[in-house]
């Protein structure tokens, strides 16, 4: 089975109608699949971590962030890596390979969990491991931009990447209810305590590794339909060729900009939980973090889908400023209001309100960030599918940075206010940038 087309031309019209769509619109919808799949592996160890002090693991808070943290290491250091893949392998062999990989951590996880006795370098190296879900998605992208003519592509990124962000909300939304039944190993027992007395007042029994165990045979499934079905868009490229990105400043500042909005929303994506946990869980009645926390990436998910939409049609510039604005006001007005330091359970729902809106904007910011790029570089799609690939490496670090900057920050203060100070001033930085280069009149590449 030949992999590499002999000819690719989507801006042209009579290709486009004639076997472009049907072709483009075919490989969108397995890589999006198994898209899915590689965010949740990716976020599940965040699900993961909050119950495993209740089942016997004796972990410190920041041991706990540090295991949140090491997905988004390896996400963000692997799509460095995956940036450069696409035009030297193709898209068929990157996403085969990248599905099988991620049963590493998917089985590794699962026993490990079954296991009280599990060292915490182990957890530390197989967390890591679950990053493989988060680095190929700088394969997925610059792949389907290059497959979809530029008037789709806000369109064909958003739908990717929005429903691949739904994998997040999936592995925290699953996690709950699939560890509740048996389906392969042993039981453990989950232990509940009194915040204030820490005595149980609960027990039950649970199958943590089904929350890794789950995602094998989706795993399984999605391998073989995309070496059966997909094919590589013949943009062959050395590395060497395509590291001529990074000597265009854009490239930096794009940057940036999506560092603010998909680096906002895996960040929080994957300390949400804890956040719940280590600021609320402390009240009698705390609310447990899995009932909440999936709300967040499922928001931000469906707003990337819908403004991709609305990308196209209004330009990526306007609404990347907009969303730059309305998360600078709601950190400080999270700040403002306390929320990150609560004296009662009562502050708990506007917490999650105002989560919930950070995300929103998190999710209409990629979409409209990933609109941008297409047009800020021009006639070469090319470099343009680079740039989102690298610009989605670096905001891969989100999960990493915010885990241990939270977790530290919240060890010497006793609370996260000093983290989000820092953040609402990035939030500035990013958003000031975005308006001098591309959103004010006369800028120097409108978008």
């Amino acid at each position: 089975m030949a992999t590499w087309l002999e000819k690719w031309e989507p801006e042209d019209n009579e290709f486009w109608e004639a076997e472009g769509k049907s072709r483009a619109w075919k490989t969108l919808t397995v890589t999006t699949m198994t898209l899915i799949v590689s965010f949740a592996t990716w976020f599940m160890m965040s699900a993961i971590v909050v119950r495993l002090p209740a089942i016997g693991f004796t972990f410190t808070q920041n041991q706990l962030f540090w295991l949140a943290a090491m997905p988004g290491l390896a996400g963000g250091t692997l799509r460095i890596i995956h940036t450069f893949l696409v035009p030297i392998f193709g898209t068929r062999h990157i996403i085969t390979v990248a599905t099988l990989i991620k049963l590493l951590p998917c089985i590794g996880i699962g026993l490990a969990v079954m296991d009280p006795n599990t060292p915490y370098w182990v957890f530390l190296v197989l967390a890591f491991t679950a990053g493989f879900g988060g680095g190929d998605f700088s394969s997925y992208m610059p792949s389907t931009s290059v497959f979809f003519p530029k008037r789709l592509q806000g369109t064909a990124l958003g739908i990717q990447a929005g429903l691949g962000n739904f994998g997040v909300s999936l592995a925290q939304f699953l996690t709950p209810f699939v560890i509740t039944f048996a389906m392969a190993g042993g039981a453990q027992t989950l232990t509940k305590l009194d915040p204030q007395t820490k005595e149980v007042v609960a027990t039950g029994d649970i199958w943590l590794q089904n929350a890794a165990f789950i995602y094998v045979p989706f795993l399984l499934v999605f391998a073989v339909l995309a070496w059966f079905l997909l094919k590589s868009v013949p943009i062959k490229a050395s590395f060497r060729e395509q590291l001529d990105i990074f000597k265009d400043k854009h490239t930096w500042f794009c940057t940036i900009t999506y560092m603010m909005t998909f680096g906002g929303f895996s960040g929080l994506s994957a300390v949400f939980p804890l956040l719940i946990a280590t600021l609320y869980g402390r009240f009698p009645n705390a609310p447990d973090p899995l009932t909440y926390a999936f709300f967040g990436p499922l928001i931000g998910s469906a707003s990337r889908i819908v403004f991709g939409f609305v990308a196209d049609r209004v330009g990526g510039a306007i609404l990347t400023h907009i969303c730059g604005i309305a998360m600078t006001l709601i950190t400080v007005g999270m700040i403002f209001l306390g929320l990150f330091s609560p004296t009662s359970l009562d502050q708990f729902p506007l917490f999650v309100g105002m989560m919930l809106s950070l995300f929103f904007f998190t999710g209409m910011g990629n979409a409209a960030t990933f609109r941008q790029y297409p047009i800020i570089f021009g006639a070469n799609a090319r470099q343009a599918a680079g740039v989102i690939g690298w610009t989605a490496a670096v905001a891969a670090y989100g999960p990493f940075v915010f885990s241990v900057a939270i977790g530290s920050v919240s060890a010497s203060f006793g609370h996260p206010t000093p983290f989000f100070y820092g953040l609402t001033a990035f939030f500035i930085f990013a958003t000031a940038i975005n308006w001098w280069f591309y959103t004010r009149k006369g800028c120097e590449r409108p978008s």
